[in-house]
């Protein structure tokens, strides 16, 4: 049966709405954001959360709280919000705020003061009788690492974190998720000290994004690329996350992240299994996520001498970007001049599986490539004999899945060119959700919020999800501090360092998006 679709603000059907409803219906519940004084807060989640009552997502009885230590009032935080509402929302989302206003007040505590957290929890009690949100509550960790262990804490201590018989208590927690495997159990079990697995969503923006969410509809969905997916017929599969910007001011943090902690981990290695996992039984969250786990435990852990022929990593240096003079990562504000962390990194991994156990999976990232670009690049073999072209290769069919900036999946095949003589040239099937869908494309963070508020986890990680790509780039990380190599060096605005081609071998090259 069809899904009713969801109005806009103006009255209109909006098929957005529509699909991100998708027959589930939100319950009553107040968010509080920790740490709501930050940009995440500004730039994102009201914002995101705006969206979401544009398109008639949020439930009738829903409030937000800020619990932050500025000494804010209500009015104050609600302008602070209508203006970044007003500079980073959709369209017609100003309008929202302006009606749902009311519905955001600001709560003025330390994170480690019990007291700030039993007036909190008077305040919850009396909005759900004044805004009807029915004793619901999700708590969104919007602040850094170093003080969940304190709002957990208190949290647990004051009975918030628990579920009461029909009602929901829920922590939001955002990425980094540790900076290795020892830091991510530590956090695992301040997390499960205070919450139960099913109340904990770890957010990390990249799984809300549409194509990411499309690789399991593409897979899933059509009966022509299952058969393929496997190593019979792919030859291997590159995922990129370019980013054209440097480090800027984030120098200090960066230094001690490295490209391999701040995008790999997380972004990539969660794309990773959704495109290496097996058909799940169904479509809920944990057996979703049982077949990512098992994904990353057929990736066995790296010996160090095995690191640096199964992995490059590199800096940039000083070069022209965009018409301008760039400087290279070591001259960057916070970065020592004998740094050695890396600002790009390129993997060859494989997974043990019966799937998969020939076909590499090379992954990448890097800062001051020349351009922003997100995508998964899905090669199949050559055919067994070619009859074209005098018997010469031909360029190999592609499957390509982009992720950002321009969403959308192409496929690369031959054709032959028109004419007497038999010449073939590559084509390209090509859908884009910008002109197959009208409309604007919901903010990863609309998805993933809508999704906390139905309780829904299968966007989330899980904690041995979390574990497990901890494991293996830990390994890494190991490895490359024993190594007597050096990060090699790549000039900004270029793919990077000569040596990642030699990563791929056997005649393989790396895509330039």
């Amino acid at each position: 049966m069809a899904t009713p679709t969801a109005p806009s603000a103006s009255g209109h059907p909006n098929p957005l709405g529509d699909e991100l409803r998708a027959g589930r219906t939100a319950k009553p519940c107040v968010l509080v954001i920790f740490g709501a004084t930050g940009d995440l807060t500004k730039r994102k989640l009201v914002p995101s959360l705006m969206g979401l009552a544009k398109d008639g997502l949020l439930p009738p009885g829903f409030a937000v709280v800020g619990f932050a230590r500025r000494p804010w009032t209500d009015q104050g935080f609600r302008t602070e919000l209508a203006s970044g509402v007003k500079q980073f929302g959709r369209s017609e989302t100003t309008a929202c705020f302006e009606a749902l206003a009311d519905a955001f007040t600001f709560h003025q505590a330390d994170f480690a003061d019990p007291a700030g957290y039993e007036s909190l929890k008077q305040k919850l009690d009396q909005l759900d009788k004044a805004r009807g949100t029915g004793g619901n509550r999700i708590f969104y960790l919007a602040t850094p690492p170093s003080s969940y262990s304190s709002i957990l804490q208190n949290l647990a201590a004051t009975g918030l974190s628990k579920e009461q018989p029909g009602r929901f208590a829920r922590v939001i927690v955002e990425k980094p998720f540790g900076r290795d495997i020892e830091t991510a159990r530590a956090l695992n079990d301040q997390v499960r000290a205070a919450f139960k697995e099913r109340q904990v969503f770890r957010i990390d923006h990249y799984l809300g994004k549409e194509t990411v969410q499309n690789i399991l509809a593409l897979r899933f969905a059509n009966g022509i690329f299952e058969p393929l997916w496997n190593e019979k017929f792919i030859d291997h599969v590159q995922i990129t996350v370019a980013e054209s910007i440097g480090v800027g001011s984030r120098g200090g943090y960066f230094e001690e992240s490295g490209i391999i902690r701040d995008m790999i981990q997380n972004h990539l290695m969660q794309v990773l299994t959704l495109v290496a996992m097996e058909p799940p039984a169904s479509l809920t969250a944990d057996a979703v996520r049982d077949e990512k786990v098992k994904v990353l435990k057929a990736i066995r852990s790296f010996r160090p001498e095995e690191v640096d022929s199964a992995t490059v990593r590199a800096q940039y240096t000083r070069g022209s970007f965009g018409g301008e003079n760039v400087n290279g990562y070591r001259d960057e504000e916070g970065v020592p001049k004998d740094s050695v962390t890396e600002t790009y990194a390129a993997l060859r991994l494989q997974v043990d599986n019966w799937r998969w156990a020939r076909t590499p999976f090379y992954l990448r990232s890097g800062k001051r490539l020349p351009r922003r670009v997100t995508e998964v690049a899905i090669q199949f073999k050559q055919p067994p004999l070619s009859l074209f072209e005098g018997g010469k290769p031909m360029q190999p069919n592609v499957l390509l899945l982009r992720i950002q900036p321009d969403e959308g999946v192409a496929l690369r095949f031959g054709a032959k060119v028109p004419g007497p003589d038999v010449r073939i040239r590559d084509v390209r099937m090509d859908f884009r959700y910008g002109t197959a869908f009208a409309g604007e494309t919901a903010d990863a963070y609309e998805r993933l919020l809508l999704d906390s508020i139905l309780g829904d986890g299968t966007l989330f990680a899980r904690g041995d999800e979390v574990e497990e790509a901890w494991r293996i780039v830990d390994s890494i990380v190991a490895g490359w501090k024993q190594s007597p190599r050096r990060p090699e060096e790549y000039v900004a605005g270029t793919w990077g360092p000569d040596r990642a081609l030699e990563l791929l071998g056997d005649g393989r090259s790396w895509r330039k998006p």
